[in-house]
């Protein structure tokens, strides 16, 4: 059950389960790239009458925690999503927003490997490619 799945990470990550906690990470599971008022509206299909500074203080000690992870194209809203335990980046459609995942196109990280890294001890890369999603492009011929 998914409930168990998230109460069992919320524990791991040394937080209270709590109902409000839970519900976002299902509404973000439902909804990934979803960006706040997505959440927030399904989050409160699940739990009526939750703030939406509530929504706003779960998201920010979920992502704290690990649990979410926020990303924000240039130019757009913040956006969350479950998949934290690996290195992908994002395809973004410059027309209609869409946001999809895509893994790294070779082994293991490769993008931390950066050509200078300037004395850094770099521990994350991310990439976002922007384009045309197959719809839009369709849509343009």
């Amino acid at each position: 059950m998914v409930t168990d799945t998230h109460s069992a990470a919320i524990r791991a990550a040394g937080l209270r389960v709590t109902r409000p906690r839970l519900a976002v990470l299902e509404a973000v599971d439902a909804h990934p790239h979803g960006d706040t008022e997505t959440i927030l509206s399904s989050v409160r299909e699940l739990l009526d009458g939750v703030s939406r500074q509530a929504v706003y203080d779960v998201l920010r000690a979920l992502t704290e925690a690990g649990l979410l992870r926020r990303i924000q194209p240039s130019g757009h809203v913040s956006l969350y999503e479950t998949r934290v335990t690996d290195n992908h980046h994002h395809l973004v459609c410059r027309y209609c927003d869409k946001v999809v995942d895509v893994d790294c196109a070779v082994g293991a990280a490769p993008c931390l490997d950066a050509s200078d890294d300037h004395g850094f001890v770099i521990d994350e890369a991310e990439v976002v490619y922007w384009g045309t999603c197959p719809d839009c492009a369709a849509h343009q011929r």
